[in-house]
């Protein structure tokens, strides 16, 4: 389904949100997701307990290429959180604030794994203020035992054959196989 601008979006089928409602707590959490690891997938979770709807928003950048496209990072997160009712994908280009605005989104969901994280975020977070300043941005904090996974670890790891799937849902696990190839000897 199309709406405003180069934004595009995904709903599950058995979640069609009222988006209308007054008052409904909207969330955007965006990222590459390429993959969505575990830990993307707690703070998700965790941020579906404070708002009504969170929206996992895959950016869209003509400049980078990933190991999955943007169509298939998008069923792999819907496959990751088909049993969440306040969970569902989307994909936007352009200015996340502005995908935010197309949705009636109040709210920024970021994660922090680490302090390196906090500068760029920092300065990610007062430049949206300063596009968008009915827009709050939220920062949650991973479990510390996920607090180092990330995807680009995550690609590094699979491309090596290695184990890693303990860091991702089983149908990302599966795709990285298919991806990448089984592991030598083991």
């Amino acid at each position: 389904r199309r709406i405003a601008g180069d934004y595009t979006r995904r709903v599950h089928p058995a979640n069609q949100p009222d988006e209308g409602a007054p008052g409904r707590r909207v969330a955007v959490y965006p990222g590459s997701f390429d993959p969505i690891t575990l830990g993307h997938l707690e703070v998700a979770r965790r941020a579906a307990t404070l708002f009504d709807e969170v929206i996992i928003a895959v950016g869209q950048s003509p400049h980078k290429r990933g190991t999955f496209t943007v169509e298939e990072r998008l069923a792999l997160i819907d496959a990751s959180v088909a049993d969440h009712p306040r969970l569902r994908s989307a994909a936007f280009s352009g200015l996340v604030v502005e995908f935010c605005r197309s949705l009636g989104a109040r709210v920024l969901m970021r994660g922090l794994r680490a302090a390196s994280d906090f500068d760029g975020e920092f300065q990610m977070g007062l430049a949206n203020r300063d596009l968008a300043p009915e827009i709050e941005t939220v920062f949650l904090l991973p479990r510390p035992e996920a607090m180092f996974v990330s995807s680009s670890l995550i690609r590094e790891i699979a491309s090596h054959h290695g184990h890693f799937e303990r860091y991702v849902s089983p149908p990302v696990a599966a795709a990285l196989h298919a991806r990448f190839g089984g592991r030598d000897g083991g």
